[in-house]
């Protein structure tokens, strides 16, 4: 059964269920490459109709290399979304870029490995080569940037986001190495979502919320996780008001 949906949220760490969501329903969803992360929940949010979607898990049992990227993308195409926006918990690599900042980038360096980043990796499908020059659609990512002026929110337009494989952080070596490739971000759950995303045509966009300066980016000696989640919590505060905005556009 497809639904009109207006926009999709797939939600990152710290982002497991979608705060005033209103006349939520859940969708369990068959697809062809097995389970996705868990149902969708549909609502309504700032009068439209709102898909959402924990990636890890609502209790945050997947690890980054564990998501099952192509049946989340699949079952929200599948359920009728059409623009789907990515939250994403990152680490700032760029001075600018630190604690609670809200980036929305526009470039991808891809550093995973293993995953199936392809509808095509299966027996029998086609093989489509997309133009992934520009990862991100445009007009999301402006409109996003536009949503975020009108609530108020601060957030920053552009920069490259490094997907590394994780669960666990970089070391400083790979971070200086990030940095000298042109990374501003870095995270472990950018890749393969957006190009997944470009197979579909769906409309993508990315909104990546600072959790802590990466390795040897910043003052600490160690990187606190009770921290990152206290930084994380205060970022994420800003994703409604960003998102309510952009569906009033």
């Amino acid at each position: 059964m497809t639904h009109s949906i207006d926009l999709a949220v797939i939600g990152g760490s710290g982002l497991y269920n979608f705060p005033g969501l209103e006349n939520p329903a859940r969708q369990s969803v068959e697809t062809p490459y097995g389970p996705a992360s868990g149902d969708v929940v549909i609502g309504d949010f700032a009068g439209h109709r709102i898909a959402f979607l924990a990636r890890h898990g609502e209790s945050h049992t997947l690890p980054p290399h564990r998501v099952n990227y192509r049946a989340n993308m699949w079952a929200l195409h599948h359920l009728g979304a059409r623009k789907v926006i990515g939250v994403n918990a990152v680490g700032g690599i760029r001075h600018d870029m630190g604690p609670r900042a809200i980036v929305v980038p526009d470039q991808i360096i891809d550093y995973t490995h293993g995953r199936y980043t392809s509808f095509c990796d299966v027996e029998g499908a086609e093989v489509k080569h997309i133009d992934f020059s520009e990862p991100y659609t445009a007009s999301l990512r402006h409109a996003l940037i536009a949503a975020a002026q009108k609530a108020g929110v601060a957030a920053m337009d552009g920069g490259c986001y490094g997907a590394t494989q994780g669960p666990r952080l970089e070391t400083r070596a790979e971070i200086a190495r990030m940095k000298r490739d042109g990374c501003d971000l870095v995270g472990m759950t950018g890749m393969p979502e957006a190009a997944l995303a470009r197979e579909l045509a769906l409309d993508y966009a990315c909104l990546a919320l600072v959790a802590n300066f990466a390795a040897g980016c910043g003052d600490e000696a160690e990187i606190s996780i009770e921290e990152i989640f206290a930084h994380l919590a205060a970022a994420t505060a800003e994703v409604p008001p960003i998102l309510a905005e952009l569906l009033k556009s």
